[in-house]
């Protein structure tokens, strides 16, 4: 499945929530499997680094593995819990399910609070570090989310209601397609053996589906994650696309495209992508393209 939630224009920090049914709480499509896999070899060999919970989260995991089982016993026809897997931990249990993540909060003085996560797939964030940290204090490094999406995050927290499904995304361009990626923000460095040449097989658009919806007994919210990763050749074949991901590059501002890992491969990445809009100029042969995005001022969620 390939979600591309970026537009060309001024990037900046926003909540972008859309409103979505029961049935489209959890995606099903064919890397589900593999990610699944891989999701229960990271279980096994790095369970410290992808499972942590806090004391007195015990009832949230149990009630999300019920409310989890219920759905894709209703919404994936044939499901049934996979077979030999008896690990006591709900969220342990609910790694081999999905391919999503989950990470649940409960609020507190400091609003809402990390306290329990099944995290195989982080994009460049260690769970050690943020596990029973308040999200004010988890997303600290990220520029200007105080100041942007702080309280707006927080209010929406504390004002899901029971049946109500939310999900935005979240998008950056990798040299890396690992999905567990524990670590990676703020490089500088620049990779010589990437290039506009090759840029379309060594780049990868990771994106993130995020979903929100409330346990109503234990008044956890869950957060979750589904993790998206594709070659950056694959993305800029389809029509218009190498432009609108050239715009939205361009109108990231300076510490975000900092935060994001993006400066090191700035040059390439456009590089690559304006030679693949004006190939497709050429080749409609009507001299129209926009490879800057200039002429699209929707601004894009990050």
């Amino acid at each position: 499945m390939l979600h591309l939630p970026y537009a060309p224009g001024p990037q900046r920090l926003a909540l972008g929530l859309t409103a979505i049914p029961e049935s489209g709480w959890i995606e099903r499509d064919a890397q589900v499997a593999p990610q699944i896999a891989e999701r229960v070899r990271l279980l096994t060999e790095r369970r410290g680094d992808v499972l942590a919970d806090t004391p007195g989260a015990e009832a949230a995991c149990a009630e999300l593995r019920a409310m989890l089982a219920a759905h894709l016993a209703i919404h994936w026809p044939g499901w049934t819990p996979p077979a030999g897997n008896a690990d006591a931990h709900p969220l342990a249990e609910i790694c081999a399910w999905v391919a999503d993540d989950f990470c649940l909060l409960r609020g507190g003085p400091e609003g809402p609070v990390l306290t329990a996560a099944i995290l195989c797939f982080p994009s460049r964030w260690r769970l050690a570090e943020k596990i029973g940290r308040p999200l004010i204090a988890i997303h600290a490094p990220v520029p200007t989310y105080a100041e942007t999406l702080g309280r707006p995050v927080d209010r929406f927290m504390g004002a899901i209601k029971p049946g109500r499904l939310a999900v935005r995304y979240n998008w950056s361009v990798h040299e890396d397609p690992a999905l567990f990626q524990p670590t990676g923000h703020g490089r500088g460095d620049v990779d010589p053996s990437i290039t506009a040449d090759n840029a379309g097989e060594t780049l990868w658009l990771r994106v993130e589906r995020q979903t929100f919806r409330l346990l109503p007994e234990s008044g956890a919210v869950v957060f979750g994650i589904r993790t998206h990763v594709t070659r950056l050749a694959q993305v800029a074949a389809g029509p218009g696309e190498a432009a609108r991901l050239a715009g939205a590059v361009r109108g990231v501002p300076e510490e975000l495209e900092r935060y994001k890992s993006l400066r090191p491969l700035r040059d390439a990445l456009l590089g690559y992508l304006d030679r693949r809009t004006m190939e497709a100029v050429d080749a409609r042969g009507d001299g129209r393209g926009d490879p800057d995005g200039d002429n699209v001022g929707s601004a894009g969620q990050s």
